[in-house]
């Protein structure tokens, strides 16, 4: 994002020289930059909660599971296209110089992002299962990778247990629930900093791009949230806490808005180009392109496919829907990253 407004600065300027400080803009098309706010507000709402409302109402069993494989596929495009190309290009602007210049920075932050997520939730996920030890509850391996593959009976019954046993309990559901839900909390925290770095760019954007600029947002916003809503609603969590999928899906519609806020407050001054913002932008984004690399592989690929029995037990129909599915999320999501 940051980058390809560079690139349209240079084009629009016909100059060579770059500006890594502050520079002036001028201050237009006002309202409708500040409409733009409620409306990717709006739309980032819709499109987050619709799967997880859908999940507590009756609606047929493929219109779900379409949005959760539609989602995975947009996960994994967002940080290959939207993440860690901007990452690479960010970082490796003429503005920086020393230590910015003489490593390649974006890679190895992904990679540290990746290995760090891994440590996370591999002290989590042995830390859960000591304090299920203890208590005398023995995690099944089998069936603990997918948190849906429990029957609604057995869900119904575990949302009746105190919080604190029935978001941990694994001895009916098969699911350590420590793991599930610190898969989706890394999920959320990683499209949590791409929102809040696309929200800056799309309000400092020129005025020449920005409607075209705003509806590749839209569309991006809104499916990044059905793959973000469709995980929410998988939370195997206690009846006190069936707020908490709602929570996380209005703080993620919520972050691109209030950053578009932001830039519309700095914008008369804002250089995307600057030294300071590429640094920014280039570490965040490369950060991010980590946490959903490691999300989209392990946590909803790998634990979606390989290692669920349902996914198993499947037709091959059934197996190739779903990756056609995860394809046509990619696809889009992929085909985005042309303007945004």
């Amino acid at each position: 994002m940051i980058s390809q407004l560079r690139a349209r600065a240079e084009e629009a300027s016909g100059e060579e020289a770059i500006a890594c400080g502050a520079v002036y803009n001028e201050a237009e098309n006002m309202p409708l930059r500040i409409g733009a706010i409620f409306i990717v507000l709006v739309t980032s709402v819709t499109g987050t909660l619709l799967p997880i409302v859908l999940r507590r109402t009756r609606v047929p069993v493929a219109v779900f599971d379409f949005a959760k494989y539609f989602g995975s596929g947009v996960i994994i495009a967002t940080a290959f296209m939207h993440l860690l190309t901007p990452a690479f290009e960010a970082l490796g602007s003429e503005c920086l110089s020393g230590a910015w210049k003489d490593y390649d920075w974006a890679p190895a932050l992904a990679m540290a992002s990746v290995f760090a997520m891994f440590i996370v939730e591999l002290s989590a996920f042995r830390a859960g299962e000591q304090w299920l030890a203890r208590r005398g509850i023995v995690a099944d391996h089998a069936h603990a990778h997918h948190p849906a593959e429990a029957d609604e009976a057995t869900l119904a019954r575990n949302a009746k247990l105190p919080a604190d046993q029935a978001s941990l309990s694994t001895e009916e559901t098969g699911s350590p629930a420590t793991a599930t839900v610190l898969g989706v909390a890394i999920l959320e925290l990683g499209v949590l900093f791409h929102s809040a770095v696309i929200g800056i760019a799309l309000a400092v954007t020129a005025s020449d791009e920005f409607a075209t600029l705003l509806v590749v947002i839209i569309f991006h916003q809104t499916f990044e949230g059905i793959g973000l809503g469709a995980r929410l609603s998988e939370l195997p969590l206690a009846q006190s806490l069936n707020w908490v999928p709602y929570a996380c899906g209005l703080l993620y519609s919520a972050v691109t808005p209030v950053f578009m806020a932001i830039g519309l407050g700095v914008r008369s001054t804002y250089n995307a180009e600057s030294t300071a913002a590429s640094i920014v932008a280039g570490v965040l984004d490369a950060l991010s392109a980590g946490i959903l690399l490691y999300t989209g592989f392990v946590e909803l690929l790998a634990r979606e496919f390989l290692f669920s029995q349902k996914m198993r037990r499947a037709s091959n129909g059934h197996v190739a829907y779903a990756c056609c599915c995860i394809l046509l999320g990619a696809g889009l999501m992929a085909l985005l990253a042309r303007w945004a």
